[in-house]
């Protein structure tokens, strides 16, 4: 059985920051694409950051750009995503996404159709 699991999420204020860990379990994620999305109240799920299996390719939603980062330890089938700045606009439930589709292993993907597998999602709430 395949499982994401995120953890990490909480309560901030603005301008602070948090990092989101995704450990991966029942399979090696390292060839892995892997990406987080979020979703606000009331909102569809939106693209935040995803990583090709080294992060070679790396890309950003607008929104977060110079804010957020993505990192992935292949020894602990972990990624994380560094959120720094952050802005109450940034509240949102963040999931951990995972594909093995060949091109988003190799380049990377930000649609959410690409990813077959995700985590339960975790709270991240900013404050002004």
């Amino acid at each position: 059985q395949v499982q994401l699991v995120e953890s990490g999420g909480g309560s901030v204020q603005a301008g602070g920051s948090l990092r989101l860990s995704c450990v991966g379990a029942g399979r090696i994620f390292s060839s892995y694409g892997m990406a987080w999305f979020r979703q606000a109240p009331g909102k569809g799920r939106e693209f935040v950051i995803q990583c090709n299996w080294d992060c070679s390719g790396t890309s950003y939603a607008d929104s977060v750009k110079g804010r957020f980062a993505f990192s992935r330890d292949h020894a602990k089938n972990t990624v994380y995503l560094h959120m720094n700045i952050l802005i109450p606009e940034d509240t949102a439930v963040y999931y951990c996404a995972a594909s093995d589709h060949d091109y988003c292993s190799r380049y990377g993907c930000s649609d959410s159709n690409e990813y077959p597998y995700w985590g339960q999602g975790t709270q991240v709430t900013v404050s002004s």
